[in-house]
């Protein structure tokens, strides 16, 4: 029987070996630990991080859904700032729900494409 962690990193190569980012049309991609959550817009040819946010450095006291909801804008400002419009979404494991999927949700109205 797989962990947790060995299920996810499992997926995660499965949903890598699919999809990767082009200077065109980089990676979107999440990272959620029990507290935070990261998102970080990749180019993986050049294996250079184009924009980044995370709720790190936020000095919000408000739920995780809403700290997602503020993480998923801010990447997207930050992205469109570097010149990014579309991205390739990677979940990195996680299922599309909860954090992940208000993150992406936040990011779309943000106005970044995938």
């Amino acid at each position: 029987m797989a962990t947790k962690k060995e299920r996810r990193m499992k997926i995660k190569v499965g949903i890598r070996a699919k999809i990767s980012g082009t200077p065109e049309r980089p990676r979107l991609t999440v990272f959620r630990s029990n507290k935070q959550i990261y998102a970080q817009v990749i180019d993986d040819t050049t294996g250079r991080t184009l924009a980044s946010a995370s709720s790190l450095k936020m000095d919000v006291k408000a739920p995780k859904m809403i700290i997602a909801t503020k993480v998923g804008e801010l990447i997207a400002k930050n992205a469109q700032e570097a010149g990014i419009q579309t991205v390739v979404f990677d979940r990195n494991g996680y299922l599309y729900h909860g954090r992940v999927k208000q993150l992406a949700e936040a990011a779309r109205n943000g106005g970044l494409k995938f």
